[in-house]
């Protein structure tokens, strides 16, 4: 398994956040700025509804923005951790049928929220594979690095989450 702590070569992104698909985005903490250093990426009022995997103070958005926080490891996951991200990705294909703009944002924007969004482009009719070469098209090749992820994924998460519950 690759992730992230494993990798500490893997570079920071070089914006904040990326459009997926149309009012879909994913994003992390912090990127690699124009200066070429590292900056925060603070979010404000820029979309109706963020869902927050890894949550560090200070990082926003503000108040009246719909916040989901669900913290999960950037590895293996367990049957209720893998529920949650079931959950977050309905509530982002909720939140785009009704016109709402999304972002969805992990550390770097690279595993965990790479997780959601596939998934909740699998709902909509993507295939795994289709969804993670979007994904890393529109985001950056480092976008599901974490090859358990791409397995949860390519397996469908409903079918990882009852494996997982099992091994429970």
């Amino acid at each position: 398994m690759r992730t992230r702590r494993k990798q500490p070569d893997v570079p920071a992104p070089d914006s904040p956040w990326s459009e997926i698909v149309t009012g879909l985005w994913m994003g992390g903490h912090e990127f690699r700025g124009s200066s070429g250093q590292l900056e925060f990426a603070v979010v404000q009022d820029e979309f109706d509804l963020v869902q927050t995997l890894l949550r560090l103070p200070g990082h926003g958005p503000d108040p009246g923005v719909e916040h989901h926080v669900w913290p999960i490891p950037d590895g293996p996951l367990d049957g209720t951790q893998l529920a949650g991200v079931i959950r977050l990705a309905e509530a982002a294909c909720e939140a785009l049928d009704e016109g709402r703009r999304v972002l969805v944002r992990c550390y770097h924007g690279y595993n965990r929220s790479g997780l959601v969004i596939a998934h909740a482009l699998i709902r909509r009719s993507h295939s795994a594979e289709q969804a993670i070469r979007l994904i890393r098209s529109r985001r950056s090749p480092w976008a599901l690095h974490n090859d358990l992820f791409v397995d949860y994924l390519r397996a469908g998460l409903s079918t990882a989450r009852l494996l997982e519950e099992l091994a429970e």
